[in-house]
């Protein structure tokens, strides 16, 4: 270990890039202590495990889109990492995209985890999904030290900027916000330093001030669309539903597809239909079927409840009606558009829990409430 007490090697978590990379960027200018970044750094990004040339057909000849190979990369990791720091005191190696090492690279990395050199500091950054195995046990076994964003609830996130910018929202611009963005959260940094920046320090800003800086609506989850339904929402619910249709953000990079949100629904009313029995009175009875979470098995509960067999029934009916038309309609003869069959099943499943006793939500409350 240094001088400095730092630990030589570090982990950074995050699922929002824009979050995780800030992190990112904040440690390394710490561990590089004022030395040039031309001489002391070095940064390296594990591919995905896909091709990066394409869709894999028969015109794709791996040309120079194809990612590097994977074994290369960490070769010149381990070459970068045993390299005495040249013209500086310290070296800082940065590893991108780890979660994506195959077996032999995680082993690799995993042994030099495990007997870091004095003077070079690993800087690895985990995008989600499952750590590789070897490379898991040995951050456990070293206690690496591991950082990321604090939050990435949008709320949150914004209260946080805004107090260090020193900008106060009033009550319904703040809702305003967390209710645009839902759950593109990396843009909260942005957007609260443009306000600062326009309207200065210690400003006290109104939904009217705040509205024309908010640019395109933020993306949802999927279980808003179903929370919105049950609820009686049919505007909220249509809200939800374009912006999975249309909204894209650093956490989804693509909107989604209309057979994925048919997916959705029809896995719902199956759920509803599964704990729809008088054996199944309580929460934790549709948790036992369930599974997932219980307050999830619980909402579910509810729905179920208040439209009951007939109710879910007609549900299920209308889902089927929905999926017939966007393969194609009867004889392929397509009516309309995917997207307004969607719309049209969306209202008519709001409407139905509207008449079983749902009562509806301010439009927009579903996309961030769970």
């Amino acid at each position: 270990m240094t001088a400095t007490a730092e630990a030589l090697v570090h982990l950074v978590k995050g699922g929002d890039p824009t979050l995780r990379a800030n992190e990112v960027a904040t440690l390394v200018e710490r561990l590089l202590a004022g030395e040039d970044r031309t001489f002391a750094l070095e940064e390296f990004e594990i591919a995905s495990r896909r091709r990066a040339g394409g869709d894999g057909g028969d015109g794709d000849d791996g040309g120079e889109s194809a990612a590097p190979d994977a074994g290369d990369v960490v070769r010149s990791v381990l070459t970068a990492l045993s390299t005495p720091p040249f013209m500086t005191s310290r070296r800082v190696v940065v590893v991108r995209n780890v979660g994506a090492l195959d077996a032999a690279g995680a082993t690799a990395l995993a042994e030099y985890v495990s007997a870091p050199f004095d003077g070079t500091y690993l800087v690895m950054v985990h995008e989600g999904g499952r750590m590789p195995s070897a490379l898991d046990k040995a951050n456990k076994a070293a206690k690496v030290a591991t950082t990321g964003p604090s939050s990435e609830k949008t709320s949150e996130v914004l209260g946080d900027a805004l107090k260090a910018a020193k900008v106060r929202l009033t009550a319904d611009a703040r809702e305003r916000v967390i209710t645009h963005l839902g759950e593109d959260v990396g843009r909260v940094p942005e957007l609260v330093a443009l306000l600062a920046a326009t309207f200065g320090s210690g400003s006290e800003l109104g939904l009217d001030q705040v509205e024309p800086y908010l640019g395109d609506a933020g993306t949802v989850a999927r279980w808003a669309l179903t929370d919105a339904i049950d609820g009686g929402d049919a505007p909220g619910a249509l809200d939800v539903l374009h912006r999975l249709l249309y909204a894209t953000s650093g956490l989804q990079l693509k909107s989604l597809h209309p057979m994925q949100l048919m997916a959705t629904l029809t896995g719902h009313y199956i759920d509803l239909a599964r704990i729809d029995a008088p054996s199944i009175a309580t929460k934790d009875d549709a948790h036992a079927v369930l599974g997932g979470h219980p307050f999830t098995a619980q909402k579910k509960l509810r729905a179920a409840q208040r439209l009951g067999s007939d109710g879910i029934a007609e549900a299920i009916g209308l889902l089927a009606d929905a999926d017939v038309d966007l393969r194609g309609g009867f004889g392929g003869r397509r009516a309309v558009p995917d997207t307004v069959t969607l719309e049209v099943l969306v209202a008519r499943l709001a409407a139905l829990s509207r008449r079983h006793g749902a009562g509806a939500a301010p439009a927009g409350r579903g996309a961030r409430r769970r």
